[in-house]
């Protein structure tokens, strides 16, 4: 099957039901993406599918054939951050960061839906994402900064 992730098209030759996180990591080498539960209940393993926030574990790869797939190393580069990957970094999220890259595409994809997120809105969008350091004040701050910082630019 012909997979577009962050750009690029790859062939790759897996069953149907291979869930998704797996053709990433173990088949194309996109370590970004990270295994947390393997039951869609933790957010670690969060992507874009054409611009949605999915859970790749529980996302098939046939599912994702013909999709455009955006993950945390296509979000942005190190010389051009994504306006969340700076807040992130401004507001000092990480911790162990484990959980960071689940927590960012949740975040962009957000912000692409609604540029100016209330307290609530934060809270529900991000809530299927956890931090086991706790992190959360910091998260809510970091989205409202690149919310800003989106609508400056």
């Amino acid at each position: 099957m012909k997979l577009t992730v962050d750009g690029v098209t790859h062939e790759v030759d897996v069953e149907d039901d291979m869930p998704l996180l797996w053709v990433l990591r173990d088949e194309l080498g996109i370590t970004g993406v990270k295994y947390g539960c393997g039951v869609a209940q933790c957010g670690a393993c969060t992507i874009h599918l054409d611009g949605t926030a999915v859970r790749s574990c529980q996302t098939w790869a046939a599912d994702a054939e013909g999709a455009e797939i955006t993950t945390i190393q296509g979000l942005g580069t190190p010389d051009n951050l994504h306006a969340v990957q700076a807040a992130w970094v401004e507001h000092q999220v990480a911790q162990c960061g484990y959980c960071q890259s689940g927590q960012i595409m949740q975040a962009a994809a957000l912000l692409a839906d609604n540029p100016s997120p209330s307290d609530q809105d934060i809270d529900a969008a991000m809530g299927g994402n956890l931090c086991r350091c706790g992190t959360y004040p910091r998260i809510r701050a970091a989205v409202k900064t690149a919310a800003a910082n989106l609508k400056g630019a």
